[in-house]
């Protein structure tokens, strides 16, 4: 817990202000990653004091050895719930980094998308950690991301549309 929020926290610490207002998506169970983003702002207002940010929360599309098959109706209902958030945020930019709540996130984006309300980038950033295997939100997201961004040369050679930047975090 709280890995993949590190990890982002780190790629957004080289964003400039115009990448604001910020919108986080937690899952619903998700207690630690809260405190880490309000640290992660707090000291980023010391910088730029005109930082905006919100926090969000959508159903855990997927527990820890949640079974396959009832992991399909859980990630359903994130989508589903995910989608009035996207709708009233209609962000220009997604950024993910492989946790199962970015799924129904991106999913619904590209839905909104196809349905020509709201055009959003996806930009995906495999875990470090993912060497020679993706994740199984990199899997899904892969066929949906505009920029898929791997950390290891070996899962650029597996996956072509892949970029590959060496180790950003």
């Amino acid at each position: 817990t709280g890995g993949h929020t590190t990890e982002i926290l780190r790629l957004l610490s080289c964003l400039s202000e115009s990448y604001s207002p910020r919108h986080y998506v937690l899952a619903d169970s998700d207690k630690m990653s809260e405190a880490k983003i309000r640290s992660f702002e707090q000291k980023r207002a010391e910088t730029f004091p005109e930082s905006q940010f919100s926090l969000d929360r959508i159903p855990r599309s997927r527990e820890v050895r949640q079974s396959w098959i009832s992991s399909v109706a859980t990630t359903l209902y994130s989508i589903v719930y995910s989608l009035p958030l996207t709708y009233k945020r209609k962000p220009d930019l997604i950024l993910c980094n492989g946790p199962g709540t970015c799924v129904p996130v991106c999913l619904s984006a590209f839905l909104l998308g196809l349905l020509r309300i709201k055009r959003t980038i996806i930009v995906y950033v495999e875990s470090i950690c993912r060497v020679e295997t993706l994740s199984l939100s990199g899997k899904i997201l892969y066929y949906f991301s505009d920029y898929f961004i791997v950390q290891w040369p070996d899962l650029k050679k597996k996956y072509p549309k892949s970029v590959y930047l060496g180790r950003i975090v």
